[in-house]
This record gives structure tokens, C-alpha cells and sequence, in this order.
């Protein structure tokens, strides 16, 4: 592809000089004056437009065929992947509730939960390549609740206690996107946390809040943070990009995320929502 790519260049410069030797020639016969410069150089832009879009289209045109069969692929992979994932979840609720035995009804409840997590990153790989092909539409809904339904689910692990102060707040924006942020943000803040720190979730004044009482970081490595693939903690599992994608989020939709920490006494994250809170609802 480089080759090619040195190739087209190579070619196009060259073309471009013989159209401009051509230019010359056409000036030096005809005389220079406005009306023949703006008729040789319409002429000459003419062609040079003509010929780079030849050069580029024929370039794209292999990595245009190979983005379509990897996305019709995946699609198909992804509807296979659904078919078992229903088939797990019907038959585990099935099984749960014909099952008497507390050992074999905490097993089955380990295998649902595993078939939920599953059809959570099935539904984020569907939203990753939706956003790949075209932009996700932005919609309206509050905040609050979105906040609470994601706390509610990471209650049921059993592990942090969680104090919410939480205000109505409608925000215009992408929802999944948003889901993800928050579940990245809520699953770090239990992560760095022991299981009987409570993690304290603030949303007022257009502001979201997320703070716990963890290991927190040092300034070298708050600066890091957002890097992707970057642990302040190499022990927890992980692969270091949760923060990356939250930061990416953020930048796309005006967010302006904060991160405030001190080593042994937890961290704090603020985002300021004023650019996704939905007009009708300041008004």
C-alpha cells in the first residue's frame, strides 16, 4: 500500500508539472494578459482536480471493499452470538426456577449474571460499530435516572455501599455512550476501594460527581491518567483504557472532566455538564 501510495504521488506531481509546462506554453503563444491566465488556469485546475480524484479513488477503493466485508461480518458474527445468549438466559431462568437446591440456585445465579454481562458488551460491541458506520443520533432523558438504574446494577455485586445526592438533571446526548462513561467511572471507583468504603455519587448544578475514598494517585500518576492503556495500579485487573474512553466521550461532547486525587485518601472526578443539558429543561 506505501508503494502504491509513492507510486500515485510520484505520478500526480509529474502531471501536474507537464500541466504546467503546458500552461506555460499556452501563455507564451497567446500572450500573457487576464483573460488568457484565467482560461489556461481554469483549464489546468480542471484537470488536476479530474486526475487527483481518479488517483484517490482507485486508491480507497480496496480499503473501501475490505471495511464493507469485515462490517457485513461482523454483523453476522454479532446476530450469531445472540441466538446462544437468549438461548443461556431462558433456560438458566428456567432452571432457577425449578430448582430447590441453594447451592445449584447460586450456581444458575452466576451463570445469568455471566449471560447479562455478556449481552451488556454484545450491546456495546452493536453501539461501537453503529458509531463506526454512521453518527449516533442524541437523545433526551435525565440524568438522575440513567445514574440510579447503573448504581442499581453494581449494587448487586454486593460490594460498595453507594450515597447519592442526586438532583433531576435532562441532558441531550448519546445515552449508551453515557452509560458507558458512567459505568467506567463507577466500576474505577470501586476497583481503587476497599468493599466497606462507600462511593458517593454528586449531581447538582449541572455537575456530576464521583468520588471515593480509594488509594488514590500522586501527581505523576493523575498526569497519565488518560492515557490509554495506563494502570495506576498494575495488581487490578483491567486494561488500563476505561479512563481513555471516558476522556474521549467527554472531549466529543463538550464535557469537561477533572480529576482530583492524593495518594491514600481516594480521588474525585467532576464533570461539568453544561453542554449536554437539554435547553428545554434550563428554560
Amino acid at each position: 500500500m506505501r508503494k502504491a501510495i509513492w507510486l500515485a504521488t510520484f505520478g500526480y506531481v509529474f502531471s501536474v508539472l507537464i500541466l504546467l509546462s503546458v500552461l506555460y506554453w499556452f501563455l507564451k503563444n497567446e500572450g500573457f494578459d487576464e483573460m488568457t491566465f484565467l482560461t489556461g488556469s481554469g483549464f489546468v485546475l480542471l484537470l488536476t482536480v479530474g486526475w487527483g480524484y481518479i488517483i484517490t479513488s482507485h486508491l480507497m477503493m480496496p480499503r473501501k471493499r475490505t471495511q464493507e466485508h469485515l462490517l457485513d461480518l461482523t454483523k453476522n458474527i454479532i446476530h450469531e452470538l445472540n441466538i446462544p445468549l437468549s438461548t443461556i438466559q431462558a433456560n438458566s431462568e428456567m432452571l432457577a426456577r425449578n430448582t430447590e437446591e441453594e447451592k445449584s440456585r447460586k450456581r444458575l445465579g452466576r451463570i445469568s449474571d455471566a449471560a447479562k454481562r455478556l449481552e451488556r458488551l454484545y450491546e456495546e460491541l452493536v453501539y461501537t460499530i453503529k458509531k463506526e458506520v454512521h453518527e449516533i443520533e442524541r437523545e433526551s432523558f435525565d440524568l438522575k435516572t440513567l445514574v440510579e438504574e447503573r448504581v442499581e446494577i453494581f449494587r448487586e455485586q454486593e460490594r460498595n455501599p453507594f450515597v447519592l445526592e442526586l438532583e433531576p438533571c435532562q441532558v441531550m446526548t448519546d445515552k449508551i455512550g453515557c452509560e458507558q462513561m458512567l459505568d467506567n467511572l463507577i466500576g474505577n471507583a470501586m476497583k481503587y476501594s476497599s468493599k466497606t468504603q462507600p462511593i458517593r455519587i454528586v449531581l447538582k448544578n449541572r455537575t456530576l460527581q464521583i468520588i471515593d475514598q480509594g488509594i488514590g494517585m500522586d501527581e505523576a500518576q493523575l498526569l497519565k491518567v488518560f492515557e490509554r492503556f495506563y494502570q495506576a495500579d498494575n495488581r487490578q485487573e483491567g486494561e488500563g483504557i476505561g479512563l481513555s474512553l471516558v476522556k474521549t466521550f467527554c472531549d466529543t461532547e463538550g464535557i469537561e472532566i477533572a480529576i482530583t486525587s492524593e495518594k491514600g485518601s481516594g480521588t474525585q472526578v467532576r464533570l461539568k455538564l453544561d453542554s449536554i443539558v437539554h435547553a428545554a429543561f434550563t428554560s
